[in-house]
């Protein structure tokens, strides 16, 4: 089995010993995307913009890997508040293809560094694994 790194720059770099995601056997095994900003390296301020600007992380990690929203299979979403869900649904539902991949949401995880929500996904692949960042 081949396992291929994806760096996306339109993503915020793993900011640990991880990759954004990795492609393996045409499965896409993204890491947990945040709402920071890729640009600024700035946390959004506030659930909302947060789930919007980890969606966009994820999509842009997605698609550096030959991926995209509209392929992805599974997807996990940990966040602090459990007020916050209906707010992060009605958000992530404007992103998602028909049908929805799976999905889970456990509340009340503690994440560092003052982040609201982390999405973790996996996808298949549209086309092959490029390599290098793109």
């Amino acid at each position: 089995m081949i396992r291929t790194a994806v760096s996306a720059d339109a993503a915020p770099p793993a900011i640990g010993p991880y990759s954004q995601a990795v492609v393996a056997n045409g499965f896409v095994f993204c890491s947990g995307t945040v709402g920071i900003d890729p640009a600024t390296g700035a946390l959004g301020e506030g659930i909302e913009a947060q789930t919007e600007q980890a969606l966009r992380n994820l999509n842009a990690i997605l698609t550096a890997a030959g991926a995209s929203l509209s392929t992805l299979v599974k997807t996990t979403i940990f966040y602090t508040n459990p007020a916050d869900f209906a707010t992060i649904n009605a958000i992530y539902a404007r992103h998602m293809p028909d049908p929805a991949p799976a999905r889970s949401a456990p509340a009340n995880v503690i994440l560092p560094r003052g982040i609201l929500i982390s999405i973790e996904a996996i996808a298949i692949t549209e086309t092959p694994a490029p390599t290098g960042r793109s």
